[in-house]
Order: C-alpha cells, then sequence, then structure tokens
C-alpha cells in the first residue's frame, strides 16, 4: 500500500466557530491537519500521513509559506513509496496556490489541493467528504499533476475558479468542464490529466519575491493608481480589464508608460469567466500584452515567476 501524504495549511476546511449553527462568524485554521483526518472514518486503516505547514485563513497566504508548501510537496512526491500528495487549504487564495504549484512543481503525481465552505464545527461540513475525495484521487492510478478536489468535482489548476461567495458548489472549470468526477468513492476521468508546463523548477526566494500587484478597469479609470505603483517600484502589473480586457484610454496610457519604465504588464478579464481573445487578425496595433486564458490572479503568478526567471538569468 503506497503512502498519501497530507499537508495542512489552514483555511475554513480547519475553522471552528462557537455554534455548530454559523458558517460564516468562524476562525479559520483552528483544527489541526490530525484531527481533520480523523474526523474522517473513511480514512482508517489508509496509510497516511500528516503534517501541519502552516494554520492561515489563505486570504493571508504569503511568499514564505508558497515557497515551503512547494518545497515539501516536492520532498514527498519525490518519495517512491508515496503515491501522491494532498494539501487542505483555504478557498479565499486556492486559485492562485493552484497555480502557483502547477507552475513551478508540474508533478508527474497527483498533487491534490482541497478545501471547504463550511468550518469543520458546522452541522453539515463539506469538509469532510472533499477529505476523503482528494486522498482518493490521490491514490488513483495514473492521476498527475496539480488537481483540485471540491464538491465531487476534479478541477484542474488552469481551469480553477471561484465563483460565489458562500455555496458549497463555489468552484468551476469554466469552459472547459472538471477534468474528472468523484462518485461512490471512485474516480471518473472525464479528460486526460494536466500536463507540466515550462516553468517548473522555477521557485523564487521568499525574501526577493517581485512585486507584481493587480488592479482593474472601471468608469473613470484614468491611470493615476499606475502611476503610483511605477513610482513606488512596481516590478509588474496585471490589469483586470472590462469585458474581454478592454483599458480606458487615460489607464492605457498609464500603462504604456509604465511599459517604458521597465514594468511588465498583462491584460486579463475582470469577468470570472471567458479568456482575452486577440481578432482574427491577431492583437490590435498598440494593444498591452494579453494574458490570454489566465486570470489575474493567475496573471500575476505568471509574471512573478517571469520576472524572477530573468534576473536569475541576468
Amino acid at each position: 500500500m503506497q503512502n498519501i501524504v497530507i499537508l495542512g495549511t489552514g483555511g475554513t476546511i480547519a475553522g471552528a466557530a462557537a455554534r455548530p449553527d454559523d458558517s460564516i462568524g468562524y476562525q479559520a485554521g483552528s483544527v489541526g491537519v490530525q484531527a481533520l483526518v480523523a474526523a474522517v472514518p473513511a480514512l482508517a486503516g489508509r496509510s497516511l500521513e500528516s503534517e501541519q505547514l502552516a494554520q492561515l485563513d489563505s486570504k493571508d497566504m504569503d511568499a514564505a509559506t508558497w515557497r515551503r508548501l512547494a518545497e515539501r510537496a516536492a520532498t514527498h512526491l519525490a518519495r517512491p513509496e508515496v503515491a501522491g500528495v494532498v494539501v487542505t487549504h483555504g478557498t479565499d487564495t486556492l486559485e492562485e496556490t493552484a497555480w502557483f504549484l502547477h507552475r513551478v512543481l508540474a508533478p508527474t503525481k497527483p498533487l491534490v489541493l482541497t478545501a471547504a465552505m463550511r468550518p469543520a464545527t458546522a452541522l453539515s461540513a463539506d469538509g469532510p467528504q472533499n477529505l476523503l475525495d482528494a486522498v482518493t484521487l490521490a491514490a488513483e492510478p495514473g492521476a498527475a499533476g496539480v488537481l483540485v478536489a471540491l464538491a465531487g468535482q476534479v478541477h484542474a489548476a488552469g481551469d480553477l475558479r471561484k465563483l460565489h461567495s458562500t455555496r458549497v458548489d463555489a468552484f468551476s472549470s469554466g469552459d472547459a468542464g472538471p477534468v474528472a468526477l468523484l462518485q461512490a468513492g471512485r474516480v471518473r476521468p472525464l479528460r486526460p490529466w494536466p500536463q507540466a508546463t515550462a516553468w517548473a523548477g522555477v521557485l523564487p526566494a521568499a525574501e526577493a519575491w517581485p512585486w507584481v500587484a493587480v488592479l482593474a478597469n472601471h468608469a473613470g479609470a484614468d491611470g493615476r493608481e499606475v502611476r503610483a505603483l511605477v513610482q513606488a517600484g512596481v516590478h509588474g502589473l496585471v490589469v483586470a480589464g472590462t469585458g474581454n480586457g478592454t483599458v480606458s484610454q487615460g489607464l492605457q496610457a498609464a500603462l504604456r508608460e509604465a511599459q517604458a519604465a521597465g514594468v511588465l504588464v498583462r491584460r486579463s478579464s475582470r469577468c470570472a469567466l471567458g479568456p482575452v481573445l486577440d481578432g482574427p487578425d491577431g492583437p490590435a496595433p498598440g494593444a498591452l500584452p494579453s494574458a490570454g486564458e489566465r486570470t489575474p490572479w493567475q496573471a500575476r503568478v505568471d509574471l512573478l515567476l517571469e520576472l524572477t526567471l530573468s534576473r536569475s538569468s541576468a
């Protein structure tokens, strides 16, 4: 029997509230990962290891925790007796962490993130089933890549989108659809597992993390925040444009000034679903570089890694 390693980072799945009917006013990251495992009877008898890496509300996820998580996941995935790794995480920045791990690790074994929309103390907590599903997926022969197991669905890191603030089925894979389903304790694949990417092996040092900010286009956007960020020393900017990544004339002018000053810029969409598309003849003249299918948060991760790689090769 091969091992499954469970790395705990906190989040709502490890949250606790004073009352079982309270799924809003809880303290995230209050329950240890070993207690989460013990609360799922179906996991008894499995060959499991657990390790508490952090106890964060994922809104407070930081560079140091990302680096440690990537290093520990890589260490365990390299062990021949380990079939896969599960990470318990909060939902607020789950999209970002999943994409970061996909970019820097590109694992050939399953690295499965899971979370919950309700705390562990809730009357109908969703965490136990999600954790059981994540372990099942991590042990699935042939599964690979960074995957997210939530509400009976398996999402690829690049497709994951959080669409709702409170529902247990808050996440979607958008146009692509889920990679697989988890039904009756079994994995039902729907399409190929996600593939490795060219960024594997690029892991920024936490103390030297580039500064990449995300800002949005909106009515009245005139670019003043861009100029303030450039003056303060920002290294990269992701603009969440309206619709198909459109930006106001004033904001576009400021972003072009930022590019001229050496700041990397990417244009995405503030819409939760849908890519930024160019026309049939390619990008419009003078258009800002597009992030394509990447969300603003994923585009930020890519800029972090691009800047790190350019610094290390300079």
